[in-house]
């Protein structure tokens, strides 16, 4: 089951969102996103929080071609 989001507003410094805006593209993620895992990273560092499911994801590729031999 998600988490439930609860919308909150924020009042943030104009070059602080501007920064956390092009770090949140260069991650392609919305800068919402962007945000929280910002902040639920520090509550992490400083045991504010415990991480309860860590998300893996995992990409599978195609198998390789074998090389072709040129006769």
């Amino acid at each position: 089951m998600a988490d439930k989001k609860k919308a909150y507003p924020l009042r943030i410094n104009e070059k602080v969102l501007a920064a956390m805006q092009r770090w949140a593209d260069d991650e392609l993620r919305s800068v919402n996103a962007q945000i929280e895992y910002v902040l639920r990273d520090a509550l992490l560092k400083n045991k504010r929080i415990k991480l309860t499911e860590k998300v893996v994801t995992e990409v599978e590729l195609p198998p390789a071609d074998p090389p072709s031999r040129e006769e």
